[in-house]
């Protein structure tokens, strides 16, 4: 299993946003979606051994978490619209401290970054991705993963505190900085490498 946590440090925590307007009325939201595709879609199929969990830290209603199950998803179409509708489907319900389903294999909650990667650390190697980190390399043995990165930002002092905590190993994808979902292709391309998707 391969797990991405990425925070949306200003993304909307409403379904009250329009859809011809996703990088200027969302806080960025725009920068998750494309995260999501990047995290799923292959030229003719959906990797089927990834989460990814999308934390939303803006106004009105922070945090929110939104979490899409690759085994599990239906309606995902690669297009940022499409994407924007089904991300506004689950805001639009009501969010508790426990997951629930808006379609199937998107769930949405009210837990916080420090919550999910507290219970990520629990099954899985915490990967944190930063500029200054060590050369990511994988062996075929290597064993589950679970990357954090920040979204058009890094993470903030208080959110690096909360990763650091759970002793990562803090890695680099190469010399200059890469968009969100550049890194989580990369990541991919360095697993395929040593274990192809499934």
């Amino acid at each position: 299993m391969r797990r991405f946590v990425v925070v949306g440090h200003r993304a909307i925590t409403s379904g009250d946003f329009k859809l011809n307007d996703l990088c200027g009325s969302t806080g960025r939201l725009d920068v998750l979606l494309r995260s999501i595709n990047s995290a799923f879609f292959l030229s003719h199929d959906l990797r089927r051994d990834v989460e990814l969990y999308l934390i939303l830290q803006g106004e009105p209603d922070p945090p929110k978490t939104i979490k899409l199950v690759g085994s599990e998803l239906k309606y995902l179409n690669p297009d940022e619209r499409s994407t924007g509708a089904l991300i506004r489907n689950a805001l639009l319900k009501r969010a508790y401290p426990h997951e629930q389903m808006s379609t199937p294999g998107i769930y949405i909650s009210k837990r916080g970054f420090a919550d999910v990667v507290q219970s990520l650390a629990k099954v899985s190697k915490i990967l944190y991705l930063r500029e200054d980190g060590e050369s990511f390399n994988a062996t075929p043995d290597s064993g589950e993963f679970t990357f954090v990165l920040g979204d058009d930002k890094d993470l903030f002092e208080e959110e690096e505190a909360i990763v650091l905590k759970h002793n990562p190993d803090i890695i680099s994808l190469g010399p200059i900085s890469y968009h969100s979902d550049h890194c989580i292709i990369l990541v991919h391309n360095i697993l395929d490498s040593v274990s192809p998707f499934k």
